[in-house]
């Protein structure tokens, strides 16, 4: 009786065992798919702050959350499904979709770039010179986080497409839960910093009231570094998606900067790093070529139409 509680017992811990191993594992996995996707998580922090310009300050947090939630279900009730369909009918189709993502953030980071320097402005803060419906402002910033819910989750799901399917299920839902709070908790962090700064600098004196107004002025700094930031993380991920694309489809390119990164690898001390500053500048260098394609035939298609108009 004895002996047979004892084994029970080993068997008990053994399966306690087993699910923590498993546990760990999943924790591993959604790490690394998280870490993956870390560029265009960027991007979603730099882009939702434009949705709240202009707005009542104590309307900023209630419209976050609204688009966090919106984010939620994008990422769980939509893209979630689908791409465990696809991964697990039509693996091959995966490859392709993320070509085309690392083609829409190339193009994305190219379309900034191009109104930083001629001053046409990003797509995102047009809104910004009318009153603007909360309707409207939440839809619109889901509908685009829907477009970078689908690239991170793509990518999250290319890092373990190995992993079984309920691997895959409970690892894509932490995945969509963990950044879509850790985002959007930034993002409200980021669009009431100001405040914050500014309820210290009215309550307080000396070191402390200085940090207020220093919080103040130095917001609208930081959300230009995050911009720059997020336009640059686009670049990279946008071409290294592209990259490792066209390596699977047989193009020696990866090849040559393969070759590139083994060149430098070997300097003592700082090989590693070197070679990361390879492969990052290559592929913010393909993700800047085609994202200018896209955006040389946009604004060729968006010319052609216009005169056809005005001649129609």
């Amino acid at each position: 009786m004895a002996g047979g509680l004892f084994a029970l017992l080993d068997d008990v811990a053994a399966l306690a065992r087993m699910a923590a191993a498993s546990i760990d594992d999943v924790a591993a996995a959604t790490g690394k798919a998280t870490a993956k996707a870390a560029g265009v998580v960027i991007d979603d922090a730099a882009v939702t702050p434009q949705y709240v310009r202009g707005l009542a300050a104590e309307r900023e947090l209630p419209i976050i959350k609204r688009i966090a939630i919106g984010s939620l279900r994008n990422k769980l009730l939509i893209i979630l499904p689908i791409a465990l369909l696809l991964s697990q009918f039509l693996p091959w189709l995966l490859t392709p979709l993320l070509m085309v993502g690392g083609c829409y953030l190339s193009y994305e980071a190219v379309h900034k770039i191009w109104g930083a320097v001629f001053g046409h402005g990003d797509h995102h803060e047009a809104a910004d010179e009318h009153p603007r419906d909360e309707e409207a402002v939440v839809s619109g910033a889901v509908r685009t986080d829907l477009i970078l819910s689908a690239e991170i989750m793509v990518i999250a799901l290319n890092t373990i497409a190995g992993e079984g399917f309920w691997s895959r299920l409970v690892i894509l839902a932490v995945v969509a839960v963990v950044i879509t709070v850790v985002v959007y908790g930034v993002v409200g962090l980021i669009v009431k910093m100001d405040d914050i700064g500014l309820k210290i600098a009215e309550t307080s004196s000396g070191f402390t009231h200085k940090v207020g107004r220093g919080l103040v002025r130095g917001m609208p700094h930081v959300m230009s570094v995050l911009s720059v930031v997020g336009t640059a993380a686009m670049l990279w991920v946008g071409g290294h998606i592209l990259l490792v694309g066209i390596d699977e489809l047989g193009s020696p390119l990866y090849d040559a900067v393969h070759h590139g990164e083994e060149a430098v690898s070997d300097i003592a001390g700082v090989g590693g790093v070197l070679a990361w500053i390879v492969n990052t500048l290559a592929s913010a260098a393909l993700g800047l070529v085609v994202g200018a394609i896209i955006v040389a035939a946009q604004l060729g298609i968006t010319r052609l139409l216009a005169k056809r108009s005005a001649t129609a």
